[in-house]
């Protein structure tokens, strides 16, 4: 497991990927130098038309760094022979363990048994668990490790975890979720026939639970029949990335290492980074990776296909993302967060659906780097899965996806820079608009052209792990989820009416919704005096269907936290929803000093001191 510090009271706790000896292992080889396998057996991806939306499955030689114990026997029933030893690193089809200096005996090609236990973080989601299986020796060596020498040997699964997991564990995962969601659905349903029936004794709060309820049962609804365009391997059109970067040293190398390290044609690739003035050591560090890039992956063309654009002072994220788009010479831009990782296949499937001439900008998934790091990570995992392959899925059905996420979103590049003087200059009360770029360029999209959302370009990102970061971060969006959407509201109605229908009781549903709790559970037991059953029941049943579509789709232990986020959602963040609606104008972000935060900053410290001089007393 690999732990990463961005603050002296901070670790994040992330899968450590074992550095690969190629640099730019996923890309295509233009000299046909290195072979299509490694030693573990596994094969180079290529754009055969195959699609790759699996991300736990695509890269069979992705190995882990790992240090757990293990109990090795020469076969299943010979336990009174155990060999205890040391996983040193782990990959879905083989695992490196350190053994005995003692024990030197093994030889290329002998079975043994292996049972271990993955601790999570060490490996993707999913695949966190017991393993019992045979293993068979692939080669043995001795490693020299700060002067000390130790005897490792290369074992190779019998069957790769991943099939190993869907036999043993994934197989009942499907069933299980499948009935239980099913049953859930079946309870809401059977709640909402009782709304009907209530309907006369306070027609606006039923009515109210019913349309929240159609609402969320279609999102699942819609969710579940969603398909990725397929890859079409004739199709791999030009396209440059951007990565603008604000303060982001810990994090931006490997963002730029993830974005060229594509499984992707080229000469129909560039990476542009667009430094926002960092006052860290950001530039530096991105001078350093593109240095690296350029003396060590020369032959893959990196001096032409990866560029830094330093701006000389602050201007914000979307004038980062506009410089980038104006030197890009490619038709479609990639805009990547400075703390997010693409997957090796991310752009081959993201520009798939833009074989429809109407596609104006897509969005990919993005799923949590730090799950593991604590509680909070977790919670965000289960939401940030179910927020994209399910909400966004349903929306995608419609070609009308609101929200292009800046994680990892795909535009024509010739609809960013149309819309380029409006989104610059976008003010709200008279306030510069700096935050909620990926919502309000969506909607100069959405206005004239499809919007669409592929799930197989996935993408990671580092979450926010400490509870004052996490609820300024879930202000902020609030904040631009409302103004956006009600600047969408203005247009939606010519798209199609089932989808506008669905989006104008999407914006209904949660502005009422602190209204709707306090009714529920403040006024009606103390006026009233009658416990509010019904209602906790529903929250239950609403959340057991975000935590059951969890397990059925990722067939992760995580899923219990999704049932905790709706608890912490009803008590904390759905609180933020009044404040919002009432400072939906200011530009601060509050977790990075853009030059509004600057100011907001300094205003609070005249005002900090013009009440001490008022109420302080003379000597």
């Amino acid at each position: 497991m690999n732990h990463r510090k961005i603050k002296k009271e901070r670790v994040e706790v992330l899968a450590g990927t074992k550095p690969d000896r190629r640099l730019l292992s996923k890309v295509p080889d233009p000299d046909f130098v290195r072979t299509s396998a490694d030693r573990r057996g596994s094969k180079h991806p290529d754009l055969s038309g195959v699609v790759r939306d699996a991300k736990d499955e695509n890269d069979f030689s992705a190995r882990y760094v790992a240090d757990f114990p293990a109990i090795l026997t020469k076969d299943q029933k010979a336990k009174d022979q155990k060999i205890h030893v040391r996983v040193a690193d782990i990959s879905v089809t083989g695992v490196l363990l350190e053994v005995p200096a003692n024990l030197t005996t093994f030889e290329k090609g002998e079975t043994y048994f292996l049972r271990f236990t993955i601790p999570p973080g060490t490996i993707p989601e999913g695949l966190e668990s017991k393993v019992k299986m045979d293993a068979k020796v692939v080669r043995t060596f001795i490693q020299e490790v700060e002067g000390k020498e130790k005897w490792m040997v290369a074992f190779e699964f019998s069957i790769p975890l991943f099939v190993y997991h869907k036999k043993r564990r994934w197989g009942y995962s499907l069933p299980i979720a499948s009935i239980l969601l099913l049953m859930v659905t079946v309870f809401v349903l059977l709640m909402r026939l009782e709304s009907i029936i209530y309907l006369k004794y306070n027609f606006i709060l039923y009515l109210y639970s019913i349309i929240a309820a159609v609402f969320l049962l279609s999102r699942y609804l819609f969710g579940a029949f969603y398909k990725d365009v397929p890859i079409n391997s004739n199709f791999t059109p030009g396209v440059s990335i951007v990565i603008p970067c604000f303060n982001e040293e810990e994090w931006i190398g490997r963002t730029i290492k993830s974005c060229i390290n594509q499984d992707y044609p080229i000469d129909k690739l560039e990476v542009i980074v667009v430094d926002d003035c960092s006052s860290d050591q950001s530039v530096k560090v991105i001078q350093q990776t593109i240095d690296l890039l350029h003396k060590e992956a020369a032959r893959f063309k990196t001096v032409e296909r990866v560029h830094m654009l330093a701006l000389p002072e602050n201007k914000g994220k979307r004038e980062a993302l506009v410089k980038g788009v104006e030197i890009a010479k490619h038709d479609l831009v990639v805009f990547v967060d400075s703390d997010s990782f693409l997957e090796s296949t991310a752009i081959i499937n993201i520009v798939q659906p833009f074989q429809d001439p109407k596609m104006g900008g897509v969005a990919g998934r993005t799923d949590v780097e730090n799950k593991y790091t604590n509680t909070l990570t977790k919670l965000q995992t289960v939401r940030y899965y179910i927020a994209f392959r399910v909400m966004k899925a349903a929306e995608s059905i419609f070609d009308s996806v609101t929200c292009l996420s800046g994680p990892l979103s795909c535009y024509r590049k010739d609809l960013v820079l149309k819309h380029k003087e409006d989104w610059l200059n976008q003010k709200f009360f008279g306030h510069p608009a700096t935050f909620g770029d990926d919502r309000s360029m969506t909607n100069y999209i959405l206005r004239t052209h499809r919007t669409g959302y592929q799930d197989s370009a996935i993408c990671s990102t580092i979450a926010p792990s400490k509870t004052t970061v996490f609820l300024k971060q879930q202000m902020r969006w609030k904040r631009s989820w409302l103004r956006e959407s009600l600047r969408a509201a203005s247009f939606i109605w010519r798209k199609e009416p089932l989808m506008s229908l669905f989006f104008y009781i999407g914006l209904l549903v949660p502005i009422a919704a602190p209204a709707i709790v306090v009714h529920n559970l403040i006024y009606v037991p103390l006026v009233h005096g009658i416990f509010p059953t019904t209602f906790l029941l529903g929250l239950l049943l609403m959340s057991l269907l975000m935590s059951f579509s969890h397990l059925m789709f990722r067939r992760s232990n995580l899923w219990i936290f999704g049932i905790v986020f709706c608890l912490y959602y009803e008590l904390v963040l759905l609180w933020q929803m009044p404040i919002a609606w009432f400072t939906f104008w200011k530009s601060t972000w509050g977790t990075r000093m853009t030059p509004q935060d600057m100011e907001a900053d300094e205003k609070r410290k005249a005002r900090k001191l013009r009440n001490k001089k008022r109420f302080s007393l003379p000597l």
